[in-house]
């Protein structure tokens, strides 16, 4: 595989959100079978489900299945990590040596970072979280190329999490999640890396997709949709060949 361009309130948020909560780049072809895959992230990554607390099947296990389907051979490591924060992924990539070492071998790597940041922050100051998040997401995509200058990087924007809420109550906290995603997919295209826009998949069934009225994570369902996002963006550039 040549390796393709480098590189989620209230009470409806669990507890600081086990989630913890417009164009995509461009990418080379893959065109090995083999494929090193690595996933660093949140509890989406994780496989966080809405009900009881458990870990199942997150979005990057759904990928890596998909991978599979198609004839790739894919070696997985998941350092997903529910709660996970931009500050402790940075601290993760820049001092941890197994994930340092998976990241050097990896031929891609699926990223979704930064809403534990907001919604810890939500009733303090969540646009001064968001730039939190540009200043360590910056130095993970910079860690990274530095680690593997020629990883594939795609990192994921995030859907709205509030779908139960009355339209008047979301209207700030959709502002908040518009200005998380458009501060990742601006680092993220900085970095030559690729941005993966879920809010509009989400939002074609949010009761499905997010199917308790009091927590934000997705449904298998709900994972599944956003890894059919994560492989379009791979197949867009298998497409290119």
């Amino acid at each position: 595989m040549k390796r393709v361009i480098k590189k989620i309130f209230s009470g409806m948020i669990i507890a600081t959100l086990v989630l913890t909560i417009p164009t995509m780049s461009s990418a080379k072809p893959l065109k090995k079978t083999e494929v090193e895959y690595v996933s660093l992230g949140d509890s989406l990554a994780a496989g966080f489900t809405p009900y009881y607390g458990r870990i199942d099947l997150g979005y990057a296990d759904f990928l890596k299945e998909r991978m599979e389907q198609s004839q790739y051979e894919v070696n997985f490591t998941n350092f997903a990590v529910p709660g996970y924060t931009s500050t402790r992924l940075k601290n993760d990539v820049l001092n941890n040596e197994e994930v340092i070492a998976e990241i050097k071998s990896a031929d891609m790597i699926t990223l979704d970072i930064g809403a534990n940041d907001v919604l810890n922050a939500l009733y303090v100051d969540p646009f001064k979280a968001i730039d939190t998040v540009r200043k360590n997401l910056t130095a993970i995509l910079k860690a990274i190329d530095m680690i593997n200058p020629n990883v594939d990087v795609y990192v994921m924007g995030y859907y709205n999490p509030f779908p139960y809420l009355p339209l008047n109550e979301q209207e700030l906290l959709i502002q908040i999640m518009n200005g998380l995603n458009n501060t990742i997919e601006t680092v993220a295209s900085i970095h030559g890396d690729v941005f993966v826009s879920t809010e509009e998949a989400i939002a074609e069934d949010p009761m499905l997709y997010i199917p308790n009225p009091t927590n934000i994570h997705l449904s298998l369902e709900g994972y599944e949709v956003i890894a059919k996002e994560f492989w379009g963006a791979l197949d867009k550039s298998n497409n290119k060949k």
